[in-house]
Formats: C-alpha cells, sequence, structure tokens
C-alpha cells in the first residue's frame, strides 16, 4: 500500500491544525466554514494527497452514485437538452445528476473533488481556472467548450468548420459582403466560430466584417443597431448563437427591415424555439441529445477504468459529433 492511499482525514486535520470534524464540513459543506480555515484544509488536502473518494469508507460506506454538471450559466437555453440527455443517460446505468453553475466561487470549486458527492463531472466551461480543474482527481469529460490546459479529454463539434458552412450557405445565395456578430470576447467558442468565419470569408473571396457581442439577444440587437446605420451593408449575417442571431432579426423587422429580403441572417446552436421564430432561423444545429448521451457514457468508460479518449496526432482529443446546417426562413439569394 502507497504512502497516499494510507493517508486518512485525521492526517489532514494534524497538518490543518483543524478537527476531523472541521475538515469533513469543509470538504462537504465548504459554506459551513470561514475562507481562512477552508483554505488551511485544502491547502493540507493538496499537500498530504488525500482523496476523499478513495477514502469514502472513512466517511459514508458507500459511492455517490452521482454525477456533475457544471455549467456557466443555468439560464442558457442551450444547456436544455444536454441537462436531459445527461440524466436520462445517467438514470439508465443507475447514476444521479447534479446540476450547478459553475460560476460558484473558487473555494467551492476547490472542494468539488474532494467531497465525495459525485464520482464523476460533466463540464460545460472553458473559462475555469485550470489549477482547480487539474486538481479535482475525478473522471472529467469537457462537453462543448473546452480548454487546452484541463488534463481532460473533450467531446463536441468542430466550431471552426461549422462556421464554415454558415459561410459557405451565404455566399451560395450571392451575399458577398458578410458580417459576423462574435461572442464573448475570450470565450473558446467565439474565437473559434470568429476564426472559421473569416477562414471561410477568405476562401470565399467574401469581404467580412465582425461586430462586437456576447451570445445574448440584446448584443444581436444592439448589432443591427449598428448594421442599420452603415452605408454599405453586408446582406449576410452570421451570428455566434441563436440567441444573438434571434435579436438581430427583431431588431431588423422593429427598424422596418426585412428578413430575408434585406438581410439574411444564420445563428448557431438551433435552440428548442429556432424553428419557432418568425421568419424560422437558420441555423448551425448542434445534436445535443447526442452530446450529452455521449459524455455520460465516456465518464462512466472512465470512472470504470477505461482510458482517456485517444488524442489525434496534435494532441487533442477528437472531436466526435457532428454538426449541420439547418435552412429556414431567415436566408435567401442576396438582393438585387
Amino acid at each position: 500500500m502507497t504512502a497516499r492511499a494510507r493517508v486518512k482525514i485525521k492526517d489532514v486535520a494534524t497538518l490543518a491544525g483543524v478537527s476531523t470534524a472541521t475538515v469533513s464540513r469543509a470538504l462537504s459543506a465548504p459554506d459551513s466554514v470561514g475562507p481562512a480555515t477552508r483554505k488551511k484544509v485544502m491547502e493540507a488536502v493538496k499537500a498530504t494527497g488525500y482523496r476523499i473518494n478513495s477514502a469514502a469508507r472513512d466517511l459514508r460506506q458507500r459511492r455517490a452514485r452521482s454525477l456533475l454538471i457544471l455549467a456557466p450559466n443555468l439560464s442558457n437555453t442551450f444547456f436544455s437538452r444536454i441537462f436531459a440527455a445527461v440524466q436520462e443517460e445517467a438514470s439508465s446505468v443507475g447514476l444521479t445528476v447534479q446540476i450547478s453553475d459553475s460560476r460558484i466561487g473558487r473555494d467551492r470549486l476547490l472542494s468539488l473533488g474532494y467531497d465525495g458527492r459525485a464520482d464523476g463531472i460533466v463540464l460545460l466551461d472553458g473559462g475555469l481556472d485550470p489549477e482547480v480543474v487539474n486538481g479535482w482527481r475525478l473522471p472529467l469529460i469537457q462537453l462543448s467548450e473546452w480548454n487546452d490546459a484541463y488534463d481532460a479529454p473533450r467531446l463536441g463539434i468542430d466550431n471552426h468548420a461549422a462556421a464554415g458552412l454558415a459561410v459557405d450557405h451565404l455566399v451560395g445565395l450571392g451575399h458577398r459582403s458578410l458580417l459576423h456578430v462574435n461572442g464573448p470576447e475570450e470565450n473558446v467558442l467565439a474565437i473559434t466560430r470568429r476564426q472559421g468565419f473569416l477562414d471561410a470569408a477568405s476562401r470565399n473571396g467574401a469581404e467580412a466584417t465582425v461586430f462586437p457581442g456576447d451570445f445574448t439577444l440584446e448584443s444581436g440587437a444592439e448589432a443591427a443597431r449598428r448594421w442599420a446605420g452603415l452605408d454599405n451593408r453586408p446582406t449576410g449575417v452570421f451570428c455566434a448563437s441563436d440567441e444573438c442571431a434571434l435579436g438581430f432579426v427583431s431588431e431588423c423587422i422593429r427598424l422596418g427591415c426585412d428578413v430575408p429580403g434585406d438581410v439574411s441572417v444564420v445563428g448557431f446552436d438551433d435552440i428548442d424555439f429556432a424553428d419557432r421564430f418568425v421568419p424560422s432561423l437558420t441555423t448551425i444545429h448542434q445534436p445535443r441529445l447526442e452530446m450529452g448521451r455521449a459524455a455520460v457514457k465516456q465518464v462512466v468508460a472512465m470512472m470504470q477504468g477505461t482510458p482517456k479518449a485517444e488524442a489525434d496526432a496534435t494532441g487533442t482529443p477528437p472531436e466526435r459529433i457532428e454538426a449541420a446546417l439547418v435552412k429556414r426562413a431567415s436566408t435567401g439569394p442576396a438582393p438585387a
């Protein structure tokens, strides 16, 4: 037996200078202890190599039989079908699912890998501190968003290629002047989709303009107002999310512009009401149910000791989910 395997909760308590009960509370209910004490406990956990999951018999005599989903904005409509798919697939193998906002604070995030409440994590946020994520020591899959600094495989679509589908569609309709409404500046999805837009526009010999945005309805509306004030308006618009695209379309209509008569608009994600909007939204479909199910299957395989997904030649795990362009009423031929 290794030294790490012999580490007990009392060893953590001794090093931190607190009681074993305080260690237990700091790991299982971090808000119940003060920040200074919590910091001492987490430093002791890291120093000793203590792992509550492997030593759970000391506390509970059973595994959690639970998966944790961490997402940066639980109100985001994009996540709804992923949550449903994860819950369905997890239930089929006897696992419960917890859903939490990933922006709960560093101290609480630090405890996730040690509090024994979950046996695996599905992470939909690429903006967390890599030191925190890599310290969890739990089976972990990155889904949709990713961070190359995380020591975990990832699943999702090829966002760069998907943006190219949107551009190719607009160019195929005769649009030669294109606008992209970006997502959050530092978001990996926004960065990749923007670059895919620029590369595809260049490949097609189309004029390309980029406006700032943040995936929201209001950012799309703001972009539409800015677009309407241009002397030479691009006739084809690709937005980094459906919500942004719907904001753009609705504001164009409010301003008296016709969609797609005056401007064609493409979104990204194919959220649940994209086909019910008037006009219905042409968009990039992400198969969110497939994504959620695939994430659970991979995390469960990792929990059972199956190695992580093999990396490709660049060292990046393959993106195995296919996106597709869905043509609807918000795009049409370029105006004469």
